[in-house]
């Protein structure tokens, strides 16, 4: 399945290649693509990173090879309104879960995680080299 997926994401990148980059949509079906399954809570660590996915799913990379896919009860992520930081409110500072919060600094906005999945780092690299890889070759 995963494979499957994977090939529709080269297809979709080649196809609208002019820019280099992932839309939204194509970006969040990779990280569905290479996501285990829900989990109600997670040991929280200051992430060492994060990536915005959409204005409702957000990457947290908590170590270099561990990183996890938040999905948000509304989109708090539009830049318009607020700054390019996040911060995470949790309950106890010890553990993620969907009780907790993502908040936009500066901006009046703040979503309650809704679902935390894991995310196979090592696939999703060797997965972005492949879609490099093609739109190198292709040109793009």
């Amino acid at each position: 399945m995963k494979a499957v997926l994977v090939s529709v994401l080269v297809v979709l990148t080649l196809s609208g290649c002019a820019s280099n980059r992932l839309g939204d949509s194509d970006r969040l079906a990779m990280y569905m693509a290479h996501a285990g399954a829900p989990v109600n809570q997670v040991r929280y660590l200051e992430p060492i990173g994060w990536d915005r996915v959409d204005d409702q799913h957000v990457v947290l990379e908590m170590r270099p090879n561990e990183s996890w896919l938040l999905d948000l009860s509304g989109p708090c992520l539009d830049w318009g309104s607020g700054s390019p930081f996040l911060k995470v409110s949790t309950m106890n500072g010890m553990t993620l879960s969907r009780f907790d919060k993502v908040i936009v600094p500066g901006s009046e906005i703040s979503c309650q995680i809704r679902e935390i999945r894991p995310l196979d780092v090592k696939a999703l690299r060797a997965a972005r080299k492949q879609l490099e890889a093609k739109a190198q070759a292709s040109g793009t």
